[in-house]
């Protein structure tokens, strides 16, 4: 059995259906187990770390604002090599175009990197990513309660066509103030924090 990171990003942490989707799956540990979950905000230097692959391209500013500009649900999941090739089957191609049709990235994935959760790709990637993270987040117990169900409102499909609109420059005020109105139903945050999912959010698309 291998460690895989997982982290839900802003788009699966805060929309609460898409959370309550994604955990779903998880906690079903067919053939995987979910070893921990914690809430953490991850530092600046840790996400420019994790993503350094990316350092350089036009996105990375966005990517290192997304990942830090919030509280995360982060965890370790261990399976096999070959359940954890069909997890990352299960979830889907990273960016949200190119997801296959019924993956979990398909389903709840709003656009380009707006898609839901991170999960080591591999067993040697895994290790290497749990023993970064373990250094700054505990990742040996499960101390966040997440619900399988929500009430709250999924309006992935119509987020979708909206961000569509606004990355082409298309109806660029009404389709952020539409995102923003869609967000707001889907989410129990407030204040500051929905301020943070929105910029996060529509900064993707810009």
């Amino acid at each position: 059995m291998a460690d895989a990171l997982l982290i839900f990003k802003p788009d699966a942490t805060y929309r609460l259906a898409v959370r309550a989707g994604m955990w779903s799956w998880l906690a079903s540990e067919r053939d995987w187990k979910v070893e921990s979950l914690a809430w953490f905000q991850p530092p600046v230097s840790l996400i420019e770390s994790h993503y350094d692959f990316l350092q350089g391209r036009p996105f990375f500013p966005w990517l290192v604002d997304f990942m830090t500009a919030l509280p995360l649900i982060v965890g370790r999941v261990t399976a096999s090599a070959d359940a954890l090739k069909l997890m990352r089957y299960e979830l889907g191609e990273t960016r949200i175009a190119q997801s296959r049709p019924g993956s979990l990235r398909e389903r709840y994935g709003i656009f380009g990197g707006l898609n839901c959760l991170h999960l080591s790709d591999a067993p040697d990637t895994g290790a290497a990513e749990v023993e970064k993270w373990s250094k700054v987040v505990q990742l040996d117990k499960v101390a966040v309660d997440l619900a399988t169900t929500s009430h709250h409102p999924d309006h992935t499909y119509r987020l979708r066509s909206l961000a569509t609109q606004l990355a082409a420059g298309f109806h660029v005020e009404l389709a952020s103030r539409a995102i923003r109105d869609l967000l707001a139903e889907e989410c129990a945050i407030e204040g500051k924090q929905r301020d943070a999912l929105y910029r996060v959010t529509l900064g993707a698309l810009s």
